[in-house]
């Protein structure tokens, strides 16, 4: 089912958002709601429990912390996003009720209804406000994109195939072997690991 944009005027804001029912999952892109439905598979659900594990471990006592979705992160009045995975290293970021500015590491699983917006929209919105690194991972592939903030751009997204290891651009230190991520047995032949 592709995803739908409320094409509405006036423009809405953090302001309406909070006021939308508790039952319903929404973001909200430079004042376009978009539905967070129909609710994700298992298997995304599963590859977003490992990403968020294998961040929870690695950060731990380090100052910086991983955050999984539903948790609002506002970039501004207009916009409100829920990345499947985050990690915010500015704790004065982190308040009570969400969120505020952007994350330095990003992970979006991608859904059908979510796929083209997580690759365009998404991209462009993580871009513009500053996010250090923004991984969409296709569990349909079995593969990762990871798009690299350099001189306030992303440029061409490095891929990665689910038989490899990806070491984090914003983390050197942070090492992911994608097979566990995906579930997957491990390779047989020695991984290749990613340049930061």
């Amino acid at each position: 089912m592709p995803s739908t944009a409320l094409k509405l005027e006036p423009r809405f804001t953090y302001a309406d958002y909070r006021n939308w029912p508790d039952d319903e999952r929404w973001e909200l892109i430079d004042g376009v709601p978009y539905a967070m439905t129909p609710a994700p598979r298992i298997r995304h659900q599963r590859i977003a429990g490992n990403f968020f594990g294998e961040m929870r471990t690695f950060f731990r006592g380090k100052g910086c912390v991983p955050f999984d979705a539903p948790t609002d992160v506002v970039l501004d009045e207009e916009t409100v996003v829920q990345p499947d995975v985050f990690v915010v290293c500015d704790g004065k970021k982190i308040t009570d009720e969400n969120i505020q500015g952007a994350p330095d590491l990003v992970v979006e699983i991608t859904s059908p209804s979510t796929r083209l917006r997580d690759r365009r929209e998404k991209r462009m919105l993580y871009e513009r406000f500053g996010v250090r690194e923004y991984l969409v991972v296709s569990p349909d592939d079995e593969m990762v994109e990871r798009h690299k903030l350099m001189d306030g751009g992303y440029g061409m997204p490095d891929i990665f195939n689910w038989d490899e290891s990806l070491t984090s651009f914003a983390f050197p230190e942070l090492r992911l072997n994608l097979w566990e991520i995906f579930d997957k047995e491990p390779p047989s032949t020695a991984a290749k690991e990613s340049v930061p």
